[in-house]
């Protein structure tokens, strides 16, 4: 018999950026992917957990379908139910990055379930300073388009839709946005993709829109036909902290020229919200951490000390929203599988092993 916990569905964002590509290659170096900035990445201040170093997969190429498979292995035997990969479609065809998820479709390993966010944004190239402060360098620009385009789009993934493995809800496949409200005609892109689905034999697509500032956003994003938010509340702590301590925060960061952080245990009461993530249009996440100093130096912001005992607390607060929920929407996001530049990671690194796996799998089987 499964347990009460096990029917949590936990999907993990999955990053496809371990492998070389062409326009990395011309904009950061020949052979770039995100361990260039993971293994380059400093320790900024004492106590700082840098840099990360992986463990039982090492410094894997996802070109590779054994290391695909092992990761597959490694989430299922931990309780995980699914990826989400990252999906980069620029408009016009442009994709990046999309060689992995184009093996694991093509070729049906591993059989683990799945299912995508269109990460819609452009990339820059970002230069920060020790406030914070960010100036940009278009590398490629976000483009949507219209219907032809928005067509062209569907039935470029509608294999993917109609995989066995494609994670559904309410018998729809999921799909997220990472950046819902930056989408100017999102409305129509989902009615359109919406009747898309109805006349290839799908019965619609379930929308999700991501969103940092969930409680703010909601209402305006389900009023443009999106199913359900993925509320991700990495910055909440930052908006629920005193105007005396923001400011202190910032002079640390003037005077010491160190990033912006915030110990774990503080945060981890702001990663949930009791009331409002209990909802069945919203799926929580869980954060197993968060430092994006690899990748933004000084100018990153960071969780500190973050410890498996910690993350248990915050996969439980998790599991106590969804327990009321009906079991199709008992639904939440894991932020992240791989983004190690990000500290935001499942997969075991040198300091701690499996054990945040391991509180999953412990968790789930409760």
């Amino acid at each position: 018999m499964n347990s009460v916990q096990d029917k949590n569905k936990l999907i993990a964002m999955y990053l496809p950026q371990f492998h070389p590509i062409p326009e990395n290659n011309k904009w950061w170096g020949e052979g770039f992917t995100e361990w260039t900035n993971v293994g380059r990445a400093k320790s900024l201040f004492k106590g700082h957990y840098q840099p990360r170093v992986p463990a039982d997969l090492g410094y894997y190429d996802l070109r590779l379908p054994q290391v695909r498979k092992k990761q597959a292995e490694m989430a299922k035997n931990h309780g995980i139910d699914g990826f989400c990969y990252y999906h980069y479609w620029f408009g016009n065809g442009k994709q990046l990055l999309e060689l992995p998820f184009n093996e694991v479709l093509k070729s049906g390993e591993p059989d683990f379930p799945f299912m995508l966010c269109w990460a819609n944004e452009s990339w820059h190239e970002k230069f920060w300073d020790n406030k914070g402060g960010v100036s940009k360098k278009l590398l490629i620009e976000q483009v949507y388009g219209d219907e032809k385009e928005y067509e062209h789009h569907f039935h470029s993934l509608l294999d993917a839709f109609k995989d066995h493995r494609y994670i559904r809800v309410d018998d729809k496949p999921a799909f997220m946005i990472y950046e819902p409200l930056k989408f100017p005609n999102v409305h129509q892109f989902i009615k359109k993709w919406q009747l898309l689905a109805q006349e290839n034999g799908l019965n619609g697509i379930h929308f999700i829109g991501q969103t940092q500032k969930a409680n703010k956003e909601k209402n305006q994003i389900l009023d443009l036909g999106f199913d359900a938010i993925n509320a991700v509340r990495i910055y909440d702590i930052l908006q629920n902290k005193s105007k005396l301590n923001r400011a202190i925060s910032k002079l640390k960061r003037l005077v010491f020229g160190t990033a912006l952080y915030e110990n774990y245990s503080s945060a981890v009461k702001y990663l949930t919200d009791t009331n409002f993530d209990a909802a069945n249009d919203v799926y929580p996440t869980i954060l197993p951490g968060w430092d994006h100093t690899p990748r933004s130096g000084k100018g990153g912001f960071l969780f500190h000390n973050y410890t498996p005992d910690l993350f248990e607390k915050h996969v439980k607060n998790v599991f106590k929203v969804l327990q009321h929920k009906p079991d199709e929407k008992k639904i939440a996001f894991i932020k992240s599988w791989n983004e190690w530049a990000e500290g935001n990671y499942l997969e075991p690194d040198l300091k701690f092993g499996t054990k945040f796996l391991n509180v999953i799998k412990r968790l789930k089987n409760i």
